[in-house]
């Protein structure tokens, strides 16, 4: 597990070129290009190495191109406002030349004042699920050899599914589903590297919660499917190497897009998170490109 936990760590740990400027690497996490998560998670970093004693509180991005996942990423961070309560930063992900995302983020004090939250649901806790990865060589054989190991390849977000779908032979269903997470092992006290790396988890399953209702997943080859932004709301101090319950779902799908939402819950209760994504899931009948 440590290698994993080891290569996500140095995924976040981008080198200062000069003021504002930040270069970070690239990995085959999943699919032939760069994962929107890793995009997320060092964006927000490089937005938040420019800020001193304020918290991330919110994120707003959109991916605009695919990502090399052999090239590496350089951020460019521009300071918009520091105000007497709220930090403001706009970063830009560029390569070859191209922007390929965008973040505009929101730091802050930690503060009282009124507060309500959503209740947890009530699922099963984490303890005795299969993780993901277990999960996924039980159906390995399926897959050609060429792409088994990056599918079964161990990652350093641990996911327990409490619905899991067999992407190879989908149903069908609701358009809700729920999963635990942790990192593989202990982190740093860090508050803004756990928030890197939930915004990285975030990403995972997210986009597929739109596809449930229609029975179909990101394994068939008739489907096109891409996220095209990434809204977070951070509510409360959280660590990712404790267990987190990623509840997710789908109100709405139209016009060749999906929307999802998530909302992160510790195991006491408390709602931490709250995430936002529509993506791109066209059947290749209709459209080849986008």
């Amino acid at each position: 597990m440590a290698s994993v936990i080891e290569e996500m760590l140095e995924l976040l740990n981008l080198n200062c070129l000069e003021k504002g400027i930040y270069q970070g690497p690239s990995r085959n996490i999943v699919g032939k290009n760069v994962f929107g998560g890793q995009v997320l998670g060092q964006s927000l970093m490089a937005a938040g190495r420019t800020v001193e004693d304020r918290h991330a509180h919110s994120l707003h991005g959109y991916f605009l191109r695919a990502g090399d996942i052999h090239a590496p990423i350089i951020y460019l961070v521009e300071r918009l406002r520091d105000g007497k309560t709220f930090s403001n930063r706009q970063v830009k992900a560029i390569q070859h030349g191209e922007v390929i995302f965008m973040l505009m983020a929101s730091f802050a004090h930690d503060e009282e004042g009124l507060e309500h939250q959503m209740p947890m649901p009530e699922v099963q806790g984490p303890e005795g699920l299969p993780n993901e990865t277990e999960l996924r060589l039980r159906i390995a054989h399926l897959l050609p050899e060429k792409i088994r190991e990056s599918f079964c390849r161990e990652r350093p977000i641990e996911i327990r599914p409490l619905q899991p779908v067999n992407p190879f032979a989908p149903m069908p269903q609701e358009a809700v589903r729920d999963h635990w997470l942790r990192s593989q092992s202990t982190l740093p006290d860090d508050r803004l590297l756990h928030q890197c790396i939930l915004a990285f988890a975030s990403d995972f399953a997210l986009m597929g919660t739109a596809m449930l209702p229609h029975g179909v997943s990101f394994m068939q080859p008739n489907i096109q499917a891409a996220s095209l932004d990434h809204a977070m709301w951070f509510h409360r101090d959280f660590r990712v190497d404790e267990w987190l319950l990623y509840h997710m779902d789908s109100p709405r799908s139209a016009s060749g897009r999906g929307i999802n939402r998530g909302h992160i819950f510790q195991q006491n209760g408390t709602l931490v998170a709250s995430v936002a994504q529509e993506g791109l899931m066209r059947l290749r009948e209709v459209a080849e490109k986008y």
